[in-house]
């Protein structure tokens, strides 16, 4: 008979059941690499937030700084073509006066100081490249503030030149005899005009030339003397006498310049050599003969012969002997004239102590004429071998004999008679 199962019934012999248990899960994959973190979106936000306020300023200010510069540059642009083109408001007429010689770039120096332009700069350049530098004279031209460039250079370009004349100065001419050299070319009215001018006794001033401020105040008669450059020189017809004196000084200072060196090397003063120079100008004659008459002069004055133990120079050219064959500076020449010396019969005993060379012992107070520049090199540069040979004398043929401009030089005084019966002297 079959037996029923029912529910809580265990059928016997049947095993016995076994708990229940969860299955143990598989373990998880590994990640092959780290998972992307998350963007900050709000820090990056920041980060342009201050880029922008650091870059979008100077992109500005580039920009401010172009436009300026473009519009200064517009600006002064349109001074510049306003410069060149003129305009219609011009200033008072101006004189202006052109020398000779002078270039376009210290002519447009003078244009601005004068206040006709104001850029020196363009108008020199506007000149170059328009090819009208060439065209520019000398002389005076009216102009006024505010011309164009065109109408400055055409005004400049008319052939208006002042009246000029040549004045010649000859070598060895006293200061007296310069002097009416000009008033005789009717460029100063007087004599002592020109001399007060040429002294700085009117109070003109000639302190930018070196040779001038060395000029010893010792009594000498003249501080000019010496000093007004013998030259032919083209002078304006119009001008006062400080431009008369000026060119010459000047002309002195630039030709002098050279024997600086010399001067030094000798341990002598400029003012000395040209004291010996004006007397190797009146003695010599001939340029050939100045370094042979220098090296006596110069044994004379620095030898160390007893008979010139006294160093005297000597002269005849400036003594108190008087002869009429003699160009003497204190008796007959155009200084002795021009002070009455002659007409008085004697000179002042203050003025032989300053100038008789027969008196007084080494150079004389200042120079006797104004030499020429080979006279002065030769005072400073004398014959060695007639220095070294001992001459001291010389003298000249008489103008009536055959030997007429022939030089003679000794050794001793009995020599020298001998040289002048030769010379036709005595």
């Amino acid at each position: 008979m079959k037996i029923s199962r029912t529910s809580g019934e265990t059928p016997q012999n049947a095993p016995a059941p076994q708990p229940k248990t969860q299955p143990t899960p598989a373990p998880a994959p590994k990640p092959r690499c780290k998972p992307k973190p998350e963007p900050e979106y709000e820090e990056d936000d920041d980060e342009e937030e201050e880029e922008h306020r650091r870059h979008f300023p100077v992109g500005c200010l580039i920009v401010i700084i172009i436009l300026a510069l473009v519009g200064f540059g517009a600006y002064k642009g349109m001074q510049f073509y306003s410069e060149i083109d003129g305009g219609t408001d011009l200033g008072a007429e101006q004189t202006v006066s052109i020398e000779q010689g002078s270039s376009v770039s210290s002519i447009a120096t003078q244009l601005k100081d004068a206040g006709i332009i104001q850029y020196d700069w363009l108008f020199k350049q506007y000149a170059k490249y328009s090819g009208k530098a060439d065209g520019i004279q000398y002389g005076d031209f009216t102009l006024r503030s505010g011309m164009s460039y065109n109408d400055i250079i055409k005004t400049l370009s008319e052939v208006v030149r002042r009246a000029t004349t040549n004045v010649t100065i000859p070598e060895g001419t006293t200061a007296v005899g310069v002097a009416q050299i000009f008033v005789d070319a009717g460029l100063v009215d007087d004599v002592d005009t020109f001399l007060n001018c040429a002294n700085g006794t009117d109070g003109s001033d000639f302190s930018q030339y070196d040779f001038w401020n060395q000029i010893l105040d010792n009594g000498r008669l003249m501080k000019c003397e010496g000093y007004l450059y013998p030259e032919t020189y083209n002078v304006y017809t119009d001008e006062d006498v400080y431009y008369y004196v000026d060119t010459m000084y000047s002309e002195f200072a630039n030709k002098t310049a050279a024997l600086a060196d010399t001067i030094a090397a000798r341990g002598t003063t400029l003012d000395d050599a040209v004291k010996l120079a004006s007397f190797i100008q009146e003695e010599a004659g001939l340029e050939s003969e100045d370094a042979k008459v220098s090296a006596c002069f110069h044994n004379r004055l620095e030898s160390d012969d007893p008979q010139w133990a006294e160093h005297k120079l000597e002269s005849n050219a400036c003594s108190y002997i008087m002869r009429d064959s003699e160009n003497n500076y204190l008796w007959n020449s155009p200084t002795a004239q021009y002070y009455g010396w002659p007409e008085e019969g004697a000179i002042p005993d203050d003025v032989l102590a300053l100038y008789d060379t027969y008196s007084i012992s080494g150079l004389p107070a200042g120079p006797i004429t104004n030499p020429g520049y080979a006279a002065i090199e030769a005072a400073l540069n004398p014959d060695q071998e007639y220095i070294d040979e001992g001459y001291y004398f010389f003298v000249t043929g008489h103008p009536g004999t055959d030997v007429a401009g022939q030089y003679f030089y000794a050794k001793t005084a009995d020599e020298h008679y001998q040289n002048c019966v030769k010379a036709g002297w005595a």
